[in-house]
């Protein structure tokens, strides 16, 4: 059961905001109630070492998390001199996310680098980033195409977005398939998974686990059934705002 008055296939209530700060060229604070993330796309011209003189470009991504972004303080990882190992993790996650549905080699010689820095966090912070940081992206080809002097690399950074990519988490807590969980539940459930979709329906990440008992095939598909629910609102919102570039913010209620 949940621990609110929220439905188990109940979203958290969403936004995203567009435009957040100036200077990148894609810009967006995502809500996933409590949790939010700042979710920026800049474009650099230049590529990794392993892509100069190919004619093709990269997507990056960073994660980070303010000191103060939850319960207790955290000290600064550059404090601490070295990233933690779930840090990497879930900035890795992110660029990961993204690629799939970015065509590199549209981007010409050009990095895109997306920054998902947690302002404040109450679970699914690695969810809400892919989800932020996919309309960034989106804002930020569409930038890159209105500068290009060149008609044909307009078109080709215009449609570099092949697909819609969102994501989210479900548990299962006392036998019941709970879909976005908040801190509370993440971290009292007995088993949690991330997932990370495409709006055609191509799965990036499936990741679960057992944090006590063991979950069954049937509950597994449970779970991924009901993440594919809240899914499928996420890419409509995010459809939403793609398609008008003059909305600066949309939500869903839940």
């Amino acid at each position: 059961m949940r621990l609110t008055a929220r439905a188990d296939d109940a979203l958290r209530p969403v936004s995203l905001k567009r435009r957040f700060t100036r200077h990148a060229e894609g810009s967006v604070l995502v809500s996933f109630g409590d949790t939010q993330v700042l979710c920026t796309a800049s474009a650099e011209d230049k590529v990794p070492g392993f892509l100069r003189g190919k004619g093709q470009g990269w997507l990056t991504a960073e994660y980070g998390m303010l000191p103060r972004s939850t319960h207790t303080r955290s000290e600064r990882e550059a404090v601490r001199g070295k990233q933690s190992g779930r840090t990497l993790e879930i900035q890795r996650l992110i660029g990961r996310c993204l690629r799939a549905v970015v065509h590199l080699p549209a981007l010409g010689e050009r990095t895109i680098t997306v920054d998902c820095d947690v302002l404040q966090a109450d679970g699914g912070t690695r969810t809400a980033s892919i989800t932020g940081a996919c309309l960034a992206v989106s804002d930020a080809l569409r930038v890159l195409a209105e500068a290009a002097t060149d008609e044909a690399q307009s078109k080709a950074l215009r449609a570099a977005l092949t697909d819609r990519v969102a994501a989210v988490s479900v548990g299962l807590r006392g036998g019941h398939a709970l879909l976005d969980l908040d801190y509370e539940e993440d971290s009292s459930c007995d088993t949690d998974m991330n997932l990370a979709m495409t709006a055609s329906g191509g799965l990036i990440e499936v990741q679960g686990t057992a944090e006590g008992q063991p979950f069954s095939r049937e509950q597994l598909d449970a779970l991924i059934n009901l993440g594919m629910g809240g899914l499928s609102r996420l890419h409509a919102l995010q459809a939403r705002m793609m398609a008008d570039p003059t909305l600066l913010e949309a939500g869903l209620d839940g």
